[in-house]
């Protein structure tokens, strides 16, 4: 199975490995399923790592995250991105996660992005796609899936 997590669920998944985030990371280490990302989120990643309070959150020293960053690097599927085909008017900033889901053909985007329909309905329209929710893992986090009309 291919998954593009948002940013905040793959961070959540490090800091709280019990979590539904959590497995999900466990899944990816065991190789069980493959994580999609663009090099913007791969950039994103690396950035939010290094925010302080992050940081203290998992304990991790810069040789720690710099090791992180090299393990997604190697094992992530890096996708090319078209970010303005895949303007999302409500938020922009949800662009590159929905445009990394398009790009990678994956399977599902796992997000806490509770806002989304509004942008689901937007991709759908200039993209031509069938963008659902198709589950809901909690109360707060979401399974979202894209196929082609």
């Amino acid at each position: 199975m291919k998954v593009v997590l948002d940013t905040n669920v793959l961070i959540s998944g490090l800091a709280y490995p019990d979590s539904v985030p959590g497995r999900i990371i466990t899944a990816w280490d065991l190789h069980a399923l493959q994580l999609s990302m663009s090099r913007i989120q791969l950039d994103e990643v690396s950035r939010v790592l290094r925010y302080r309070k992050i940081r203290k959150l998992l304990r991790w020293s810069d040789g720690r995250i710099e090791s992180f960053i090299r393990q997604l690097m190697l094992r992530v599927e890096i996708v090319e991105i078209d970010v303005v085909a895949t303007m999302v008017p409500d938020d922009p900033d949800d662009a590159p996660i929905l445009a990394t889901l398009i790009a990678s053909s994956a399977d599902v985007l796992v997000t806490r992005l509770v806002p989304v329909d509004n942008s689901l309905i937007f991709i759908n329209f200039m993209n031509r796609l069938r963008a659902k929710r198709t589950d809901s893992l909690t109360n707060r986090f979401f399974l979202l899936s894209i196929r082609p009309v």
